[in-house]
């Protein structure tokens, strides 16, 4: 096999990686929802300004048999960072995975990172021996942590949607709320930036210890912008405080037209505004407004580690049901 750096401004050969991708990513996992080739290619060729990403393509006789991305942040945690290895279910058992595991983990180490995570989506019933985590394992990761991917089908009835409403109403009647598609106003980025990046501290990570995520106004902006040009819509509910600043927030992420689940992200809740039911709050807020914007959509899907128990109460009071596993190994040099 020959590795080399994938243009990602060539369609035909980030093409082929994408078909790798959602192959591999279907492998005992047939209903799993995949993103779009418009949000794939937008990802690739426009990242996130906070971090470098080095992408590398495995070639056998010139057709594409896997790909490895190694996610290097830019201003924070540069101790460690994220790797992704994914071989075409056709050609695994051939030691690709392997070679593309070992190139990652090279330039990780040319880079100075000493803590170098993956991430595998795999079937409750597989947890512990599914070949991708097996294969992480021979190559020397451990289990860091493991996250429950939840769904709601959509849509949830208005009354219900009303008595969260309502119920979060009763402690949090001091803080506006507010939803906004795509872009967020000026005056409110530089503390909803806050809550961004202290979102990776306060939630529970396992056996890795992150540091709060720097992201700068220009960076959120940025990044925002990016996602819409790839064709999501971003609705980005938050509870605003009485001083004007925001004090909790949720997102939902609303893929292209042809796709009928949304994701939600982050859901937060400033240190110093807990106890007022903000947490529901902003999540009821932003999944009426998705669901009144978009009737077609049937699922919202979700995920967090085990172990928050603040947000995981939240989520089974709204009835998303656990569908699959989310799990984090580790390799530290």
């Amino acid at each position: 096999m020959e590795i080399t750096e994938l243009d990602v401004q060539d369609d035909v050969a980030l093409r082929a990686v994408y078909d790798v991708e959602a192959r591999a990513n279907h492998l005992d996992r047939e209903d799993a929802p995949q993103w779009s080739w418009q949000e794939m290619s937008g990802a690739a060729r426009r990242p996130d300004p906070g971090e470098r990403q080095c992408f590398f393509v495995g070639r056998v006789e010139g057709r594409t048999v896997g790909f490895c991305i190694v996610y290097l942040s830019l201003h924070d945690n540069l101790d460690k960072c994220w790797i992704e290895v994914k071989v075409d279910p056709a050609e695994q058992h051939r030691g690709f995975g392997r070679l593309l595991l070992e190139r990652a983990v090279e330039v990780a180490t040319v880079e100075g990172r000493t803590a170098v995570v993956i991430e595998t989506v795999l079937p409750f019933d597989r947890v512990t021996d599914h070949r991708y985590r097996r294969f992480a394992e021979a190559a020397g990761f451990t289990l860091a942590n493991v996250e429950i991917i939840r769904d709601l089908p959509l849509p949830v009835a208005t009354d219900q949607l009303d008595a969260w409403a309502a119920r979060a109403a009763l402690k949090s009647s001091d803080y506006r709320i507010e939803t906004h598609v795509n872009v967020v106003p000026e005056n409110l980025v530089p503390s909803l930036v806050v809550l961004h990046g202290q979102l990776g501290v306060d939630a529970p990570t396992g056996e890795v210890d992150w540091e709060e995520e720097l992201i700068t106004p220009e960076r959120f902006t940025e990044s925002r912008a990016a996602l819409v040009a790839a064709g999501r819509t971003m609705y980005e509910t938050v509870a605003i405080a009485p001083d004007g600043t925001v004090a909790a927030q949720s997102t939902i992420s609303v893929p292209p037209a042809g796709r009928l689940d949304v994701s939600q992200w982050g859901t937060f809740v400033h240190r110093e505004h807990r106890g007022h039911t903000l947490g529901l709050a902003v999540k009821v807020a932003n999944l009426r407004a998705v669901q009144e914007a978009h009737p077609e959509m049937r699922r919202v899907r979700t995920q967090n580690a085990e172990t928050n128990d603040w947000m995981v109460a939240i989520n089974v009071e709204m009835g998303f049901e656990p569908i699959e596993a989310s799990v984090e190994l580790v390799r530290r040099s």
